[in-house]
């Protein structure tokens, strides 16, 4: 007789526990297993040799693993990353035990045990954009994109005019976007800055109306306090800041003080990186910090990978591939992926022949649990993002 044998896919909670109910096993057994049956892979950056040691031998002691540099274990090296290798019910062992230990390891273990509880996924939630509420976690949100600008990388001139900025955001509601984006500064590899009075020229005229006109929410895409302010006192809803908070120091007083959702995105000047995600993790955990500090609410904090900024097109792609590490902040993603240079080089096509290779990425995303995708092409982007959901969500 032949056994019928295969492996299972069930990374969260939710296929574990269906998993469970298929084969009949009983409630308490249950949840008793559960946490047996998550195995995580967790990595913790820049340990001295003593922290490393102690954290190897309690990880041990419950099952698991931690794996660590050589020299480790005799201190030949100053500092060490940490993989740690467990089930979850192996890591809250020896979370309970390093909470007893010195070397700043109690906070360590603070530290992953909400690294863990984040990693199990983020729940539904309402995001209260200024009185406007949108649901996120139940299905992907479309961001449209309209560009008020000459020299943008896609549509550059197209939407400069405000009647006809205002019937394309017009548009894109209809096709089912749940939010309109607006800039007014191009952000394409060498664009010319302009200054706060000419950002504010070019898009308040445009927020105003779509205010007035539009049924869904409005963010402002910009770096500059002065034009957030302004567009915040016009009714804007969302504030999209593409360099989390860097490039002007007033914009997280400002987000509180307006109570005003505000996406975080990763950026920097080159493409230099220790550790690709580990580095985008410790951008977003700083800037986080700030935006708490200055009073915004964390369940007002959306983050951006920043995919095309600061990156090159193989790191662009190993970020789309790694999307489901940015889990350990538990915050909302935003993708904004359509039209960019990495599809044109993959594909060798330019910026107005890439909707299938948007396609792709914004369906890899939701696979990766991204909430909402940032799109120029909306009407053919919600339909991938309603087929993708129905085999995801």
């Amino acid at each position: 007789m032949d056994f019928i044998i295969h492996g299972v896919s069930a990374a969260d909670p939710v296929a574990v526990k269906k998993e469970f109910h298929k084969i009949g096993v009983d409630p308490a057994g249950a949840v008793q297993m559960e946490t047996k049956s998550l195995h995580r892979l967790v990595k913790i950056y820049g340990l001295t040799p003593k922290q490393a040691n102690i954290i190897k031998q309690e990880m041990l002691a419950k099952g698991g693993d931690a794996a660590v540099a050589r020299g480790t274990i005799d201190a030949s090296v100053e500092k060490t990353d940490v993989l740690l290798m467990g089930t979850e019910k192996q890591y809250r062992a020896a979370i309970k035990k390093l909470r007893m230990q010195p070397f700043g390891l109690a906070r360590l273990a603070e530290q992953l045990e909400g690294t863990l509880g984040n990693m199990r996924g983020r729940k539904s939630r309402t995001l209260d954009c200024r009185g406007t509420k949108l649901t996120l976690g139940a299905r992907t949100l479309i961001m449209g994109i309209l560009n008020i600008t000459p020299d943008s990388f896609s549509d550059g001139g197209r939407f400069y005019d405000p009647e006809r900025a205002v019937a394309h955001a017009e548009r894109m509601q209809a096709e089912g976007a749940d939010i309109i984006d607006v800039g007014g500064e191009s952000t394409r590899p060498g664009h010319i800055p302009i200054s706060t009075e000419e950002e504010m020229d070019r898009v308040l005229p445009v927020l105003r109306a779509l205010v007035r006109e539009l049924d869904v929410p409005v963010s402002i895409d910009t770096t500059k306090a002065a034009v957030a302010r302004s567009a915040l006192e016009a009714g804007v809803h969302i504030v999209n800041d593409q360099w989390a908070l860097r490039a002007d120091e007033g914009m997280a007083s400002l987000a509180a003080e307006y109570r005003a959702p505000l996406v975080l995105m990763h950026n920097q000047k080159g493409t230099a990186y220790r550790d690709l995600i580990g580095d985008m993790v410790g951008y977003f955990t700083a800037s986080v910090k700030t935006a708490l500090e200055a009073g915004v609410s964390r369940d007002n904090i959306i983050i951006d990978p920043g995919i095309g900024f600061g990156k090159t097109a193989e790191q662009n792609i190993e970020t789309m591939c790694r999307l489901r590490e940015l889990d350990c902040l538990g915050l909302p993603v935003l993708l904004g992926t359509s039209r960019k240079s990495m599809i044109g080089k993959t594909l060798d096509l330019p910026s107005d022949q890439r909707v299938e290779g948007t396609g792709a990425t914004v369906a890899l995303g939701i696979v990766n649990g991204v909430d909402i995708v940032r799109v120029h092409d909306v009407k053919e982007m919600v339909r991938v993002a309603r087929m993708t959901d129905a085999m995801v969500r």
